[in-house]
């Protein structure tokens, strides 16, 4: 039997921020939150977000962590409504022969890249 993928997990500093962030901005439903732990669905993808006070495992200089990258159907509905989350834009929206494509910084400084096929 292959090994199956389960959740991708990530640190944040403020997980019921973090998990409004994913509910509202890219419509997850949260299955369990609390104040150290939360698990998100959407489809068969499972994000755990995990509570870490510790500044070295936030990357406070914004390097790379986990990349998350999901299809959208509008992009920019989607960037303008993380935005107000307080995600941020990493450089501009592509407009690629493909379709469009876009990188932004979720509130803890992960990246999450955002494709909507043209």
């Amino acid at each position: 039997m292959a090994a199956s993928f389960r959740w991708m997990l990530q640190l944040h500093k403020d997980v019921p921020k973090a998990a409004r962030f994913y509910s509202e901005g890219l419509d997850f439903t949260v299955n369990v939150c609390t104040h150290r732990w939360a698990e998100l669905q959407s489809g068969p993808l499972k994000l755990a977000l995990l509570h870490s006070p510790s500044e070295h495992a936030m990357q406070k200089e914004k390097g790379y962590s986990s990349l998350l990258s999901f299809t959208v159907t509008d992009i920019n509905n989607t960037v303008t409504k993380l935005m107000a989350l307080g995600a941020e834009l990493d450089g501009p929206i592509k407009y690629e022969i493909y379709g469009k494509v876009a990188a932004v910084r979720c509130v803890d400084g992960h990246m999450l890249g955002l494709y909507e096929p043209a």
